[in-house]
């Protein structure tokens, strides 16, 4: 098991392709779910420097805050409320290019501005969400889509 990150510099595609090895390392021969959580969420927020990294994991009819790295955050959000129960409830990533603009944002902080979360998978149910958010609108791509879906893969 991997212990220590290299921040890698470059182009976006770049730094996934430089991170996704690191964090297969720190998952690899770890069975336990919250401690892999923790790593992938310090990994991305260590590598990108985004403003908020996290899981929320589903519990009956909510998602409840998971590991994170970033300031305090929503501890519990409603099936389809929100970016994250949205996600949850349609079952498919979500790039909002600004946050002030996506019918009800829940501001968990007036300093996020735009936000990805992508839906975390095992067998065909969604067990809990991967939420990232920058302080700058539209941070997120279809390369954050493409390697960030490919790291909760990962995590499945």
């Amino acid at each position: 098991m991997a212990e220590d990150l290299s921040i890698h510099k470059g182009t976006k595609e770049e730094q996934y392709v430089g991170l996704i090895p690191q964090i297969k390392g720190l998952i690899t021969g770890e069975d336990n779910q919250i401690a892999n959580l923790a790593n992938v969420a310090a990994a991305l927020k260590e590598q990108f420097n985004f403003f908020w990294v996290g899981f929320y994991l589903v519990a009956g009819e909510q998602l409840v805050l998971g590991p994170f790295q970033g300031p305090v955050a929503c501890t519990r959000i409603n099936y389809g409320r929100g970016v994250c129960g949205t996600a949850w409830k349609e079952s498919k990533t979500i790039v909002v290019p600004n946050v002030d603009e996506f019918p009800g944002h829940i501001a968990c902080s007036s300093l996020s501005k735009s936000e990805i979360v992508i839906p975390i998978y095992q067998q065909d149910s969604i067990v809990g969400i991967l939420d990232v958010d920058s302080a700058e609108l539209n941070a997120f791509d279809e390369i954050d889509e493409k390697y960030l879906t490919e790291i909760v893969s990962l995590l499945s």
